[in-house]
Formats: structure tokens, C-alpha cells, sequence
């Protein structure tokens, strides 16, 4: 959960949670607010009705008739009172007031107040008179009959009254209404940051293999123009490798002429030891421009894939070693296959079985799978190197003082080429010191589809 929220999807899904939430609870606000309003227009409206007619009422009948009416008038809510004293505390409320005079066509004897407290309990045929659980809220209308007699009523109603509150009957629908938006949210979110995620997968496959297909430069103008971009660097990057591959392949092959005539003409030399010595350094030469034109080969091979079994060519490697006198063992059976480049793999499987037997003195190989990977694992029984030169080895012509010589034949770039054979396939290479001694080498490779 704290990845989710610490990625762009997150952030971008909280911000338009927050932002919609937020809209929402403003519009509901404003609609509730509205609709206060349009309901206090429409009860004010009322109230003045009922007023009109039971004061009309109660004009056109007898004085001795007028209690009855009164009586009649509480049944229906309204509490008529032939008095001019005030009950409890009270508020002007002069809209109501006006609306009144405006109503009767008279300027003056009408008051109108809001009553709380229990100035507005009084019996109606439904019980006592409420207000959803608020304080009681009613008007008291003051005024006079037109042959002076002085009538107070008071009746429910008034501004403060508001909606009945949000009880548990609506939590399932708020629960559904936070769901939508939170589901629209994260969908807006996850399609937003897409192409983000298309452009960090093609710079983890560009980094494993240059050859790798351009990205489809469609969708919106920013993304299109994000992938276009990309596809050039690549494209340039790819330029730039096969140029410093050809030019490496093609001095390393153009040695070869000039290296064999010195051969054939130190051949010629008298000195039996002169000319051991320089036949030996012209050998570690040509070892050197061989090897220089593998490791061209391996950042640039063209070589198809191909199924594999895994099993067959680790026996094939581990026998022609023992063949050549190095000691060797193959352990377990993997039952693998795998997609790879056959020569390449083999080759970057020779060089590391070379390299364990030259500094380890034999060395054990054995296959298993981890997943969709298959974990080859090459270890010699030597002393291992320190800590802070398994990665240094990798790079190109470094040796280790005291173990790489001319005498060993190592010119520094067996593990360069097989770590970029490695990454051809989309796999990696690391080197480690084994807890029970000797250093192994995990060569970790896709199985592929």
C-alpha cells in the first residue's frame, strides 16, 4: 500500500479522489442550501395561507363562536390564543412579517417572531410537535382582529427548519457513491500513468538488448512525441555501438595478416631462445586480437534463437573440457529448454568453464530453474577474489595481479564477453564467493516463450 501511494498511479488517484470528493461535498452544500431556501419560500407561503384563513375564519364568526373555532384550529397544528402576551423567548422575524401585511393589505398591528424551547410543545392529532430531533422551532404571529381583539398563533415552521439527518438507511448508498469514485478515480489514475510505465519497461529492455523494437508511437501528442524520442535515442545508441563494433571487429581481423607473416618470418630467427620468447609474445598477441573479435561479436551478434535444451549443451561443454584435459563435472539434470543464441551461449558457457578451471583448478556445473529463469551455476575450488573486484572483472582487459599472466593465457575479456552474451539473451552474470570457498558464477537467463 505505501509503494502504491508513494508511485505517480497513487499520487495521481488521490488527487482526483481529493478533487472529486471535494466537488461533490461543495455541490451538495450548495443544493442542500437551495433547497432550504426554496422550502422556507414554500412554508413561509403556506403558513401565511393558514393564517389568512383561520383569521378570516374567526372575523366572519360570532365572538361566542370564536373558542370553537380555536379549539378546531389546534387539531390542524395551529394554537390560537385571544391574548397579546408574549410566551418565552423569542426572535423577529420580519420577512414573515412583511410577507403578512402584504397578504392582509394591512401596515401595521402584525408581528411575527420564532419561538424555541417549550413555548412550541403543544398536542396535535399526530403527537407531540417536532422537529426531527432539533430543538422545537415555531412563529408566534401577533396581531389584532378587525374589531380590536388581540389573537396570538402559534404554529411549527419557520427558516431553521433543515432536512431530516443523514441516518444509516443512506450509508449503503454513500458506501456505493465512494466506490464509483474511487474505482473512476484509480482507472483515471492507471490509464494516466500508462505510458510511463511502457517507457520504464523499454528502457529495462533497451538496457538488456539494443536490438529491441521500437516503441508504437500512437496516443495522445505528449506520448507520442515521449516514444518518438525514445525510439531516436535508441536508434542512436544503435548506431553508435555497431560503429565501434565494426571498427573493433575490423582492426582485430586486419591484425591477423601482419601477425601470421611475423610468425613465418620468426620462424627464420637462429636464436632458439630469441626466438621461443618472441613466438610466445606473438601467440599472447594473437590470443589477444582473437578474443578482441569475440568480444566485437558479442555486443553486435546477428545470430537467430533457438530453442535449446539446456541439459545437452552444458554436457557438451563439460565434455569437451574434459577432452582438453580440464577437470570438469557436470551436476543434476534440468530438464530446461530454453530460447538463446547457440554459439553465443556456448561460447559465453566456455569462457566462464575456461576461466573457473585457469584460477580455481577444476571446477563443478550444475542447472536448475527459478521460476521463468534458469540459474546455470559454474564453481571452482579456488580462493576467491575480494569482495570489491567481483564487479572490476568484468571490465575489459583487467587483470588480477598474481593470477592473470601471459604464463595462464588470460587477456582480461572472458568475462566481459560472457557477461555481454549474457545480456544479449536478457539475462545477467554475477560472480560470488562461496560460503564453503571458491567462487561461483550465476548465470541468470529467460527461459522465453
Amino acid at each position: 500500500m505505501k509503494k502504491f501511494f508513494g508511485s505517480m498511479a497513487g499520487r495521481v488517484f488521490l488527487l482526483l479522489l481529493a478533487g472529486v470528493l471535494a466537488s461533490v461535498a461543495l455541490t451538495l452544500t450548495l443544493a442542500s442550501r437551495e433547497r432550504q431556501e426554496e422550502m422556507s419560500r414554500v412554508r413561509n407561503t403556506h403558513a401565511v395561507d393558514r393564517v389568512e384563513q383561520l383569521l378570516v375564519a374567526l372575523e366572519v364568526a360570532a365572538p361566542e363562536g370564536r373558542a370553537a373555532l380555536a379549539a378546531a384550529a389546534r387539531s390542524a397544528g395551529i394554537r390560537a390564543e385571544f391574548t397579546a402576551t408574549a410566551v418565552g423567548s423569542s426572535e423577529a422575524d420580519s420577512e414573515f412579517s412583511q410577507a403578512l401585511r402584504e397578504r392582509l393589505g394591512r401596515d401595521s398591528d402584525i408581528s411575527a417572531t420564532r419561538l424555541r424551547g417549550e413555548a412550541c410543545f403543544f398536542r396535535t392529532p399526530h403527537g407531540n410537535a417536532t422537529n426531527h430531533g432539533r430543538p422545537p422551532l415555531c412563529r408566534a404571529v401577533q396581531l389584532k382582529l378587525r374589531d380590536g381583539t388581540p389573537l396570538r398563533l402559534v404554529f411549527g415552521g419557520g427558516r431553521d427548519f433543515g432536512p431530516p439527518p443523514l441516518g444509516l438507511h443512506a450509508l449503503p448508498y454513500l458506501l456505493l457513491f465512494l466506490l464509483c469514485i474511487g474505482g473512476l478515480a484509480y482507472a483515471v489514475a492507471r490509464m494516466a500513468t500508462r505510458p510511463l510505465r511502457q517507457l520504464e519497461q523499454a528502457s529495462i529492455e533497451l538496457g538488456r538488448n539494443i536490438e529491441h523494437p521500437p516503441l508504437p508511437e500512437r496516443g495522445p501528442t505528449e506520448v507520442g512525441n515521449a516514444a518518438r524520442a525514445f525510439n531516436a535515442m535508441q536508434a542512436h545508441i544503435h548506431r553508435h555501438v555497431q560503429e565501434r563494433t565494426r571498427i573493433l571487429a575490423a582492426i582485430t581481423h586486419d591484425l591477423q595478416t601482419p601477425l601470421t607473416r611475423l610468425r613465418l618470418r620468426l620462424e627464420k630467427v637462429e636464436d632458439e631462445t630469441l626466438r621461443a620468447k618472441l613466438v610466445a609474445d606473438l601467440s599472447s598477441m594473437q590470443g589477444m586480437v582473437k578474443e578482441g573479435l569475440e568480444l566485437a561479436q558479442s555486443m553486435d551478434s546477428a545470430e537467430k534463437l533457438q530453442r535449446l535444451d539446456l541439459d545437452s549443451l552444458l554436457d557438451s561443454v563439460c565434455a569437451d573440457a574434459a577432452d582438453a584435459g580440464q577437470d570438469v563435472t557436470l551436476c543434476g539434470h534440468s530438464g530446461i529448454a530454453l530460447l538463446a543464441q547457440p554459439n553465443a551461449l556456448r561460447r559465453c558457457l566456455d569462457n566462464l568453464v575456461d576461466n573457473a578451471v585457469k584460477y580455481g583448478g577444476g571446477t563443478e556445473v550444475s542447472a536448475s530453474r527459478a521460476g521463468t529463469k534458469a540459474l546455470i551455476r559454474i564453481r571452482d575450488h579456488g580462493a576467491g577474489i575480494p569482495e570489491a573486484e567481483l564487479e572490476t572483472v568484468f571490465d575489459p582487459f583487467y587483470r588480477r595481479e598474481g593470477s592473470r599472466s601471459r604464463e595462464t593465457g588470460g587477456t582480461g575479456l572472458g568475462l566481459t564477453i560472457a557477461r555481454n552474451i549474457a545480456a544479449k539473451h536478457g539475462g545477467t552474470l554475477k560472480l560470488r564467493n562461496h560460503p564453503e570457498g571458491g567462487l561461483e558464477a550465476v548465470l541468470e537467463l529467460a527461459l522465453g516463450k
